[in-house]
């Protein structure tokens, strides 16, 4: 055992070296059972315990606590402690009281009174063992009762520095514990100017206070830009030999300047003209500093230069009011983008993502492109792989879309899993945001669902059925297309529903080819009927009874199917009613209320795009970054003159079943929204159970006798017919199986 000089506390060091000495751990426990027992008896029965005592008594409970084991007494000799005016002792019973007293122990009005005795002292070596304490247990209790008192210290002439760092500190854990007991204002003025003080530690121990009190109250705090400003700019001119003491490898206090440029970012760019040029002249000279040759080959170097240079960036990224400033940093970011660091390129693609979304440096993150392409294919960590995506997709524009959305594509059939969905979403957006013709967009979508099939959500082939529905130039197009599609050997069920989908509306615009007639359309869809899940089945129904208005010369096949058991008894009672109503439905009404009741969907109302809506879910902070920098686009421009309609997809198969309206025996000029997309006058009679009974809908009586007569019907003409209860055959029903 080593030799104990002066006030080394032999006792204790003899207990650690005996604890150090057991040989196994029921010997450990033995010892400590048996210390245990001595420094209880010691409390209980020796009542004239002098100061020294106590204190290696306290120091032997600790630790034992140390070592794991539950400690239950020996606190009030440690608070009787705090009173001693020797260091070492009031030191041990602040230790004791950090580490063993909890915030709601019965103590704790004791130890504030002892601390509260301690700031009012003159031993600054005393206050700061108390600021220490309330830094590791404060509460609202304590920041209730001492508020008023740390602050007077900090702002005190009298108080020696090493003090006032304590004393910052010690207030910005009240403000985190306690907000609500904080009441900064008046104190505001004199804080501010902490960041003129002479001492440096004093000043990075304030900009963290007050960053934290600005968050809160940034008018309050308003002044301290212009003193951030000046001290900031006498650190980036200054040599690492004039702040020695604050110089870290060569780079002169760069956790000052971080704190500094971070304090910044809560103001918008100053207003007077001085403090703005010399704000400039700062950021000017860091990133001159950032093209220098190192001046130590050390990494730590290189971490303090490069953190002081990333947070110099995001300031002007805040700022985006100088054209120079943003260019010359979207160059320095280029340069990091092949560091051999992986954490250097992950930062910059990430900070190039925000420069994207700025007017003034859009040009120049282009310009990356092929660097960024590079990087997704190559880079190792997933982590960049995914920084890279949100780049190109932030850099993404009319002259590099259709570039920017085939290399994503590409990328995604070996894209890792956790970054599909997102990436699906991605080009989902893209295609039709800066599509040049719809074509492009249906190909587009239609090799998504291709590729990445299981990460199509609904919202996107929502999606891009609402915007052919909407186009009667490309309704051809995309018939032709997924017809196509559904060729392949294997096809995602998704696919499967676009085809069926859009086949029900437009089959007939290919039907004069014999390579894609009715029959052979028919065929193609009922061959992946079985292999499909419950809703899709239900929608590939929708098509058949569809398919039997545009083509009356394969109704025969189509009832044959809806006559099968499969159907007519399927265990679905959703398949089943479906089933038995389109047989009906296509049985006993006329050709001419066929048609008015099967006719083409309308065009869908211009509302915003849900695909936006999720992603912006997914990724909040940076999404809500590009809105507030990018001017407001209330339409998803798809070519030059015109927009497409940004119907939220989610209400495609809308609201729940309650929302959807009956169909309207109408002229199509007035026909109502099929799909309850806009909201219903009088849901409450109009809306179709989810139960598989309540399901049915009287045709004529949903709307009363004035409909039925405007198309020539009235309500006793064909009983028949009027007692055949349908459900809306436009797919308005979707929603009860997708939702």
């Amino acid at each position: 055992m080593p030799a104990v000089k002066g006030d080394g506390m032999r006792g204790l060091a003899v207990f650690i070296s005996d604890i150090r000495n057991c040989k196994s751990k029921e010997a450990e426990i033995k010892r400590i059972n048996k210390e245990l027992a001595n420094v209880r008896s010691k409390f209980k029965g020796d009542k004239t315990l002098d100061g020294y005592q106590k204190k290696k008594y306290v120091c032997k409970l600790l630790f034992i606590f140390l070592l794991g084991h539950d400690i239950d007494f020996g606190h009030m000799e440690a608070v009787n402690l705090l009173s001693s005016n020797k260091y070492t002792e009031k030191q041990i019973g602040y230790l004791f009281i950090s580490v063993l007293v909890s915030a709601n122990n019965e103590l704790i009005k004791l130890v504030v009174q002892s601390i509260k005795n301690d700031l009012f002292g003159r031993n600054p070596i005393h206050i700061c063992l108390a600021l220490q304490c309330i830094a590791n247990i404060g509460n609202k209790e304590m920041a209730e009762k001492l508020h008023d008192d740390i602050p007077k210290l900090l702002v005190s002439g009298d108080t020696i520095d090493s003090v006032k760092q304590s004393a910052a500190l010690c207030l910005l854990r009240l403000l985190r514990q306690a907000p609500e007991a904080m009441q900064m204002g008046e104190w505001s003025a004199r804080l501010i100017h902490l960041l003129n003080d002479q001492h440096m530690g004093v000043v990075t121990a304030a900009t963290s206070l007050i960053e934290s009190l600005v968050k809160r109250n940034p008018e309050d705090y308003k002044g301290c830009v212009s003193l951030a400003v000046s001290r900031l700019s006498r650190i980036v001119t200054s040599s690492y030999t004039d702040l020695q003491d604050y110089t870290y490898y060569f780079v002169p206090a760069p956790w000052l300047s971080v704190k500094l440029l971070r304090l910044l970012q809560n103001y918008s760019p100053p207003e007077d003209a001085a403090v703005r040029t010399r704000l400039t002249e700062c950021l000017e000279t860091i990133l001159n500093k950032a093209q220098e040759p190192p001046k130590a080959k050390k990494i730590q170097h290189s971490n303090a230069k490069n953190a002081v240079l990333f947070e110099a960036i995001n300031l002007i990224i805040h700022m985006d009011s100088d054209p120079n400033l943003l260019v010359r940093a979207c160059n320095q970011l280029g340069q990091f983008l092949q560091h051999r660091e992986t954490n250097l390129r992950y930062l910059a693609l990430e900070s190039m993502c925000l420069l994207a979304t700025s007017e003034f440096s859009h040009e120049a993150v282009k310009k990356h492109q092929e660097t960024v392409i590079t990087a997704l294919k190559t880079e190792r960590d997933v982590s960049v792989r995914q920084r890279a995506v949100d780049l190109l997709y932030a850099m993404c524009d009319r002259t590099n879309a259709e570039e920017i959305v085939a290399e994503m594509l590409s990328y995604l059939e070996t894209a890792d899993y956790s970054i599909r969905e997102e990436m699906v979403l991605k080009v989902a957006i893209l295609a039709e945001k800066y599509a040049i013709d719809y074509t492009w967009y249906v190909d587009t979508i239609l090799n998504l669902i291709r590729i990445a099939g299981d990460y199509v959500s609904e919202e996107v082939w929502y999606r891009v059925i609402q915007i052919v529905i909407n186009r009667d130039d490309v309704q051809g197009y995309a018939a032709k297309t997924v017809f196509e599609a559904l060729q392949a050997p294997t096809c995602h069920e998704n696919m499967v529903k676009v085809g069926g989908y859009i086949l029900g509306e437009f089959g007939n615009l290919i039907a004069g080819d014999p390579r894609s007639s009715p029959a052979v359309q028919f065929q193609l869809l009922h061959s992946k009927f079985h292999l499909c899940s419950s809703s899709t089945k239900g929608l590939l129904l929708s098509t058949y009874v569809k398919f039997i208005n545009l083509f009356p010369e394969i109704k025969p096949q189509i009832h044959e199917v809806l006559r099968s058991n499969n159907q007519l008894r399927n265990s679905d009672v959703e398949l089943q009613q479906r089933a038995v109503e389109y047989l009906q439905l296509s049985s006993v009404t006329s050709t001419d209320v066929l048609a008015t009741v099967l006719e083409e969907m309308p065009p869908f109302p211009e509302r915003e795009s849900s695909i936006l809506a999720k992603l912006k879910k997914k990724k909040p902070a940076i999404e809500q970054q590009g809105e507030a920098k990018t001017s407001p686009r209330p339409k998803a421009q798809v070519n030059d003159d015109e927009s497409v309609p940004t119907v939220p997809l989610s209400n495609l198969m809308q609201q729940e079943s309650a929302a959807v309206p009956a169909p309207a025996l109408v002229a199509p000029a007035a026909s109502t929204d099929l799909l309850g997309l806009s909201t219903p006058a009088a849901p409450a009679q109009n809306s179709l159970p989810t139960s598989g009974g309540g399901l049915l809908v009287d045709v004529f009586d949903s709307f009363g006798s004035t409909a039925a007569t405007q198309n020539g019907f009235t309500p006793g003409a064909d009983e028949g017919f009027k007692n055949a209860e349908v459900v809306d055959t436009s797919y308005a029903i979707e929603d009860n199986i997708k939702q």
